[in-house]
């Protein structure tokens, strides 16, 4: 066995064939989770190139592959089998080829010729077509490949005949971002483009591991993949701050117990998500509190590493300090985390906007919010820090609402912590209202009110907002009609319990029986429409009986008699007053347009605010499938899905790697194809699968919340039922 740090063209530039095995998954790496990182990757390392020529460049690693060599007559292509790492070689070579089409066609020809090495063996090396391929993939991809791959410069990916399969989408996407990059500025194209492909050919790396023919692929697999504990951020960056200490000779005892103990107790330890990455929250505070300190982004994999940079950049702060300030930050941190599960009507505005981001499953805005608390810097005014808070969250809120896209998010929160100095912590709410009113990208602007009204006007907000963060909504207009209205206390002083009442439908989803005046296939669509906009929507202390919230709306067991009945809201009694005889498609519509006043005056923007930006095609559908959550970490391969209903949830299904699932011995391509085979009727499986039971958690709120913060819009398939649970 040999192990070695290689780039691209060491891994690729000799005529060989790297073979994926029959047994392994297909392709499943997608352009929010893997393409998009990847190339942000890449072109970090080449704007570095282009920037600093001088410089010696730092390479990008991509992790780890195993590649096993294979017997071969003399005379044929050397083979390896792909043991661990066929989607990250996969990928690159697609990548290799999308850049080969796009230097030719700038007519950069040498660094085409130097790239066109790394992702064909020459004809005297081949025996028969395939052999000119450097990867073979797996069955199942193998025709959409060789399509894509094979197919001349410049490459029509809607002629390949595969159109929508990953690898031609992969392609496609690093040929489309090859491009744009290539024709921006500074400097030439053809400056840009040897920069760009010296980047890809020589600044990434990757540990191959190379197996003999004789030695057991499975049991090096096994001890790479599932043995031993891996070391997180926070236990590396320990392991640095007392080796310091020890060397600068201080109580390292008295240290420990100080100022780190604290970071092994259960709070520090819990797991959680940033994006599709999981980690300790330990690790995540370090995280976030370099980005509060240096106004710069910090990837997760790089926070050991920037942690020694900034202790070795500060010669004039001890170690002992440096971690008293660490100390220090992680108690405001806990405060602020802490704060966000206090769910009874009790709370201040920090509080507040602590709960609502954390709805929002917004870890990224925790370094801002270190940056403003920080104990190390001048105090910001309580005004002025009410104000920040209230346009973070008003920024946040909307474009969650228009469904804007959170993604880079990580890039905006360093570019606002540079921009608010210690020179301007007295007017920090100012300075970054005037901020985020100027952001300008898809990815950072602030929706004004035209937009925001015209979306929420007809937006079906009950199948494109998850559940809690519609709640969130609905509790912050109940507030509002209580009187909480910017700084203004509510008149009874008390605001509504917090993540405990449940969503209803005023017109229940099965209306058909009890609620007459759609007549016509016109009226019923428009019907649909309407009962999943905000204005059909209210909060309950406790979810109806199924029977009764299809009820009609008139009479003694009406649907009106009931919220009456279970009525603590001001929603209900605005409800109830605005519609004492009917509520229709008028009412909904009337109650909607109230709703979005509302939220204009709850989550405000400056006074004459209209957004500059060339916004993106919000309608356009993409199916988001397992596959991509598998992909995003956000479900595992072998994770049993249990049937929501009693009398089903002996049936477990598994997921596969794949992305299909297994009920009884038979795999099923989609949930709710596995869900109709479990229940004996057509069921929507993306409900029907609980991913976990304690907290209830389905297929589809997993699906959602990746949805959500991604800026995909995409329909649920087919509602959730409400009255199936038996």
């Amino acid at each position: 066995m040999e192990t070695q740090v290689r780039k691209p063209q060491d891994v690729f530039r000799n005529p060989q064939r790297l073979i994926v095995p029959l047994f392994q998954r297909p392709y499943v790496w997608n352009e929010e989770n893997q393409w998009e990182p990847l190339w942000d990757d890449l072109v970090r390392v080449a704007t570095r190139l282009l920037e600093h020529p001088g410089l010696r460049p730092q390479p990008h690693f991509m992790g780890a592959v195993v590649l096993q060599q294979t017997p071969t007559a003399i005379g044929h292509l050397a083979e390896w089998t792909i043991i661990d790492g066929q989607q990250r070689l996969t990928t690159l070579q697609l990548l290799l080829d999308a850049l080969h089409a796009e230097l030719v066609g700038v007519g950069a020809h040498q660094a085409a010729k130097r790239i066109e090495d790394l992702i064909q063996n020459g004809e005297a090396y081949r025996t028969k077509d395939e052999d000119r391929f450097k990867v073979w993939p797996t069955n199942r991809d193998r025709p959409a490949f060789n399509a894509v791959m094979a197919a001349p410069p410049p490459v029509d990916h809607d002629a390949t005949g595969h159109k929508g399969a990953r690898m031609v989408e992969a392609h496609r996407f690093f040929s489309n971002q090859a491009r744009k990059w290539i024709a921006g500025s500074p400097a030439d194209p053809i400056t840009r483009a040897n920069a760009i492909e010296t980047a890809v050919r020589e600044l990434l790396q990757m540990v191959v591991i190379d197996l003999g023919p004789d030695e057991n692929a499975q049991e090096i697999f096994e001890t790479l993949n599932a043995r031993g504990a891996q070391l997180t951020a926070a236990d590396l960056i320990k392991n640095f701050v007392f080796q310091r200490l020890q060397e600068a000779q201080a109580d390292v005892e008295a240290a420990y117990r100080e100022s780190w103990v604290d970071f092994e107790t259960g709070f520090w330890e819990q797991e959680i998500s940033i994006g599709r990455i999981r980690q300790a929250r330990s690790s995540s505070f370090l995280n976030h509190w370099l980005v509060a300190r240096t106004g710069e982004e910090v990837l997760a994999r790089d926070v050991f590493k920037r942690f020694k940079t900034f202790a070795d950049s500060e010669p004039r702060v001890p170690m002992s300090e440096i971690i008293r300030q660490v100390c220090r930050a992680a108690a405001v941190y806990r405060a602020f985390v802490t704060s966000a599960s206090n769910h009874d009507g009790k709370t201040d505005r920090q509080g507040l906007f602590a709960y609502r981001t954390s709805v929002l499953e917004s870890e990224v805005i925790k370094p801002l919010v270190l940056h403003l608390l920080d104990p190390e810097r001048p105090v910001v005014a309580a005004p002025q820090l009410t104000k920040a808070f209230a346009v973070l969250e008003s920024w946040m809120v909307r474009r969650m609402l228009v469904r804007a896209t959170t993604k880079n998010y990580n890039q905006i929160i360093p570019e606002l912590i540079k921009k608010l100095p210690d020179s301007a912590r007295d007017r920090a709410g100012d300075v970054l209202e005037s901020l985020l009113a100027t952001q300008t990208s898809a990815s950072g602007y602030w929706p004004d009110d035209d937009e925001l009204t015209t979306e929420l006007r007809t937006l079906p907000i009950y199948r494109r907002i998850g559940r809690g963060r519609l709640r969130m909504v609905l509790e912050a207009i109940e507030d509002h009609l209580r009187g909480w209205v910017g700084e203004k206390t509510g008149l009874g002083g008390q605001r509504v319990p917090r993540a405990s009442y449940t969503i209803e439908h005023v017109m229940p989803r099965k209306w058909a029986t009890h609620w007459p005046g759609a007549k016509g296939a016109r009226a019923e669509a428009e019907r649909e429409a309407e009962i999943h906009t905000l204005g059909n929507l209210t909060l309950l202390t406790s979810r109806l009986n199924p029977k009764l919230s299809n009820a009609p709306w008139l009479g003694r067991q009406g649907k009106r008699a009931l919220l009456h009945k279970h009525d603590v809201l001001h929603l209900n009694k605005r409800l109830l007053d605005g519609a004492p005889q009917q509520w229709n498609e008028d009412a909904i519509r009337k109650r909607n347009a109230e709703i979005i006043e509302a939220i204009l005056e709850i989550w405000p923007v400056p006074k004459g605010h209209k957004a500059v930006v060339a916004l993106p095609n919000k309608s356009t559908h993409r199916k988001v499938d397992v596959a991509d959550l598998i992909s995003a970490g956000l479900l595992s391969a072998g994770m049993p899905l249990v049937p929501r209903t009693k009398q089903h949830a002996n049936k477990v299904a598994t997921l596969l790697s794949t992305g299909q699932i297994e009920v009884g011995g038979a795999v099923f391509d989609s949930p709710s194809a596995a869900a109709k085979a479990i229940k004996g009727r057509a069921v929507p499986g993306w409900w029907f699968f609980l991913v976990s039971e304690s907290p209830r958690r389905s297929l589809q709120e997993v699906r959602r919340s990746y949805m959500e913060n991604l800026g995909i819009d995409a329909e649920d398939e087919n509602g959730d039922p409400e009255d199936d649970e038996s």
